[in-house]
């Protein structure tokens, strides 16, 4: 690189030329030498001055040829690569940078565009939150790193009704707005997705299940103040399940969580249930021995 920034005064817009100077001088300089000292000295005849030079400038052309044959596949990949609908980031004055260019811009582009596909794989399009991919790769990154929490799964309840009575579009709205509102109602560190259909996953580090618990019941309450929809005359609820994730499997806290959500729609809807409350009355009833 230090060469060709060196050289660049020669020929600056043409690599062709500069190679070429650049290799005549350097392998002429011994037949250049004895030229002069044959003329200086009267020890060289006219006739073979004349031929030498006319062999050097054969040479000359032929290798000129040669280098620009050889630069003609660079010369069409630094065209391709700025064949594209942007510009080129620097004006190019040679292949060279032409090419640096075209390879800079398309390596940014590629980049971006690899960017753009990893947000699309890990982004619900319908409310632009995680999905049930982008969380699990959060989450677990978050597992490894030592975090601990809890794991809510929602679900919005009688959705079914919601697009039998009143359409699918609705139903894509009234999922819209739950999304945004457990965004709104979430802390910064929190992970919110959408799990699957009107399931929704939250993730919430440093909580225990009490804690967890009441953040959910607030935001039922807020739902309830401020519904998202109605359908029925009654406004839309969510019923909700919570599990500790306190050993690092994901996998066996979702399931308990699941459970959990089960467990209050069971018992009517629009409720939030624990996990270990849920296990611990079971045990009450249980018969004793």
């Amino acid at each position: 690189m230090r060469f060709y920034l060196a050289t660049s005064f020669i020929f600056p817009r043409s690599l062709r030329l500069r190679l070429f100077t650049v290799c005549f001088v350097t392998t002429h300089v011994p037949l250049a030498s004895y030229c002069t000292w044959g003329l200086a000295t009267g020890r060289i005849e006219l006739a073979e001055f004349v031929l030498l030079t006319l062999a050097t400038v054969i040479g000359a052309i032929m290798a000129l040829l040669g280098i620009g044959a050889l630069l003609d596949p660079i010369h069409a990949l630094a065209q391709s690569l700025n064949t594209a609908e942007n510009p080129a980031l620097p004006p190019a004055m040679d292949v060279i940078q032409s090419l640096y260019a075209g390879v800079h811009r398309a390596a940014v582009s590629t980049g971006a565009q690899i960017q753009a596909l990893v947000v699309a794989a890990q982004e619900d399009a319908l409310t632009g939150i995680l999905n049930r991919r982008g969380f699990l790769d959060e989450i677990v990154t978050l597992i490894n790193d030592g975090v601990r929490g809890c794991v809510v799964l929602l679900d919005v309840d009688y959705f079914k009704s919601v697009n039998d009575t009143l359409g699918h579009d609705e139903g894509d709205r009234i999922l819209g707005a739950l999304a945004a509102l457990l965004s709104r109602q979430t802390r910064r560190v929190d992970l919110v997705a959408r799990w699957g259909g009107e399931e929704f996953v939250v993730f919430l580090p440093g909580c225990v299940e009490e804690e967890a618990s009441r953040i959910m019941g607030r935001i039922a309450q807020v739902m309830r103040q401020a519904p998202i929809g109605q359908v029925g005359g009654r406004a839309i609820t969510f019923s909700a399940g919570i599990s500790a994730c306190t050993d690092g499997d994901v996998a066996a806290a979702v399931l308990r969580a699941d459970e959990a959500l089960y467990c209050a729609k069971d018992r009517g809807r629009d409720q939030v249930v624990c996990h270990a409350t849920q296990r611990d009355e079971q045990l009450a009833t249980l018969p004793r021995p």
